[in-house]
């Protein structure tokens, strides 16, 4: 069940633009935060254009939701490109610890210069970019040491300009999430529709978790039966209507007639593949096969 092409750009993404490449100038070094479950989709192009000349940290947060074999094919993947990459989670705080030093080390010959003028110990100040809902504001408690900003699992929350002093001797500039106006490839709206960045309320649930069903039974089988009790016969030449309706029925999500409650069902699979439920997987991996990098893949 393929979606349609998916459009979104709210007014308040161009000012984000505007703003980025206002601040760049106040800024020393530039974190981006990408999906790890999507890291190619959920890379904004627009950035890399908007924070060009910039020293750049890449963070793949939500690592505890991708599969672990993937994520170090990305870390390896970054060092052959030599990007500085971090895996993170802002939820149970992994990776955090390991930022300040990442940027210490990128921004060493800055911190020598300013020792050499007399100005040791100078607080340096970096950018927090990413497309919606990967998690500016959760990393920003993070490092703040508790909950300074509204934090909520949704796309848009974060709508102007913050800044907040942390405790690792950065002053972080946070930004709203902004997506780009086209996505070029279908697949790249796809992932992140399913991964939440763009708001349910934009599309069709139903039709996105028939395409989840489709994806999730053709990358990891073995998660998506277990998960929902399934098996091999039953599921064999199904297409994502069929698989959603499978889950719902096996889920009890019934009314009157017997028919399955497909929005219920299909809320309930976005919900449990977004929170890991389903288990840890990734969308896409890095590899040189275009065919892969289209679909998307994951190791399960």
């Amino acid at each position: 069940m393929a979606l349609d092409p998916i459009q979104w750009f709210p007014g308040h993404m161009s000012k984000t633009r505007r703003l980025i490449a206002e601040c760049l100038s106040d800024v020393d070094i530039v974190l981006e935060l990408l999906d790890a479950r999507i890291p190619r989709s959920s890379k904004n192009p627009e950035i890399l254009k908007l924070t060009a000349g910039k020293p750049k940290l890449t963070l793949l947060n939500k690592a505890s939701l991708a599969d672990p074999a993937t994520n170090d094919a990305w870390l390896s993947h970054y060092e052959k490109t030599e990007n500085q990459a971090l895996l993170i989670d802002c939820v149970t705080g992994d990776g955090i610890a390991k930022i300040g030093d990442a940027v210490r080390r990128i921004l060493s010959d800055k911190i020598a210069k300013n020792e050499a003028r007399g100005m040791a110990g100078r607080r340096l100040s970096a950018m927090i970019v990413g497309i919606p809902n990967v998690g500016k504001s959760s990393l920003i408690n993070r490092l703040a040491g508790g909950k300074r900003d509204k934090v909520e699992n949704r796309p848009g929350v974060t709508t102007a300009k913050q800044w907040v002093t942390t405790s690792i001797g950065l002053s972080l500039l946070d930004t709203p999430g902004v997506l780009w106006p086209k996505f070029d490839e279908k697949s790249v709206g796809e992932n992140l529709a399913l991964t939440g960045a763009i708001r349910d309320g934009v599309l069709d649930v139903e039709t996105l978790a028939m395409t989840l069903c489709e994806r999730l039974y053709e990358i990891c089988p073995a998660l998506f039966l277990s998960r929902y009790k399934l098996s091999p016969d039953e599921t064999e030449g199904r297409d994502g209507y069929d698989l959603l309706e499978l889950v719902g029925r096996k889920r009890g999500f019934l009314v009157s007639g017997g028919d399955v409650n497909m929005r219920r069902a299909a809320e309930t699979l976005l919900d449990e593949f977004r929170s890991g439920v389903i288990g840890r997987i990734s969308l896409e991996k890095p590899s040189r096969d275009r065919r892969l990098e289209k679909g998307g893949d994951a190791v399960c």
